[in-house]
């Protein structure tokens, strides 16, 4: 609704995880260049963890839009699955027809000569599994048996796992020590910092198409949406969405403090509170009080 407004050519802080805006903040590139890295060393596990809304899904968009056609992807969106409906899942994601009524070791059969021919065909495949946290005791260990294919120069399989906090909680679990232990690389996704959160408001605001990105939100608009959000990009695009819905309600072009607070009321999970200003009149009366008193004692 605002985008003629601020001469805008999409909504620049949209919840869908378009990997057009990736901005190249230190967490996100780091977590890519451990990703990318462990990957081109064959490693069998790979860990992402992250809290939620930092960015851990568009991460995981921007690494499969990363492979070229020598690698074959297994994506995995929806990890509340039994092992059964897992290897079903990866079959399908490798292209495998399987009957519904096939028994499980038929088909991790299936699956293991499928991964023989694609390292035939000297294609890697890779297992991403989003929303890991959520894999039962059980798909947990269906996932490292994966892992345990392997021809005597590399794993037919490579795992990335990317989760919640709770994923880092569920591994720590004596259930799951042979996994947790062939986890080689890994890495934790952090809330951006205050300068971070200017520098990301902004470069979403300029691949949207606006010409002053600066001048619609100011660097104090932008430190107040930091503190609000804690860093959090989730949070930072909720609340300068609705300051950008704010400011066309009230036909302006700039971004105003009073919009921050009006956001982060309204958003579930932002705190952010007027500064209390009657601690200052109470100084300054103190200060009157005092001066009075002591022109009276002089005067008697």
């Amino acid at each position: 609704m605002y985008l003629s407004h601020f001469g805008l050519t999409e909504l620049p802080f949209s919840l869908t995880p378009n990997t057009q805006f990736y901005c190249a903040l230190a967490p996100h590139n780091e977590a890519m260049e451990v990703l990318v890295t462990a990957l081109n060393m064959g490693e069998g596990f790979i860990k992402v963890t992250g809290e939620v809304g930092t960015g851990k899904t568009l991460l995981c968009r921007k690494l499969l839009n990363s492979f070229d056609d020598s690698t074959i992807v297994a994506y995995i969106a929806n990890s509340y699955l039994s092992p059964d409906e897992l290897r079903y899942a990866i079959a399908n994601e490798l292209q495998i027809d399987v009957a519904n009524d096939l028994d499980q070791q038929s088909l991790s059969q299936k699956i293991q000569d499928k991964l023989l021919e694609l390292n035939h065909q000297g294609k890697r495949v890779v297992l991403i599994i989003d929303e890991a946290q959520c894999l039962s005791w059980d798909a947990l260990e269906a996932v490292r048996l994966f892992t345990n294919l392997e021809t005597e120069t590399r794993k037919l399989v490579q795992v990335v796992l990317f989760g919640q906090p709770e994923l880092d909680t569920r591994l720590a679990n004596q259930k799951v020590r042979q996994l947790r232990q062939r986890i080689s690389f890994s890495y934790s996704l952090r809330a951006m910092t205050n300068a971070e959160v200017v520098y990301y408001i902004r470069h979403r605001l300029e691949v949207a198409g606006a010409a002053h990105a600066s001048m619609l939100f100011s660097n104090k608009v932008c430190l107040l949406i930091a503190k609000a959000s804690r860093g959090i990009p989730r949070l930072v695009n909720l609340l300068s969405h609705k300051v950008l819905i704010q400011g066309y309600g009230e036909g302006t072009l700039k971004a105003k403090k009073a919009y921050v607070y009006s956001a982060a009321q309204d958003t579930e999970d932002c705190q952010l509170s007027r500064a209390r200003i009657w601690p200052i009149y109470l100084l300054l009366f103190s200060i009157i009080g005092l001066a009075v008193w002591f022109i009276m004692k002089e005067q008697l």
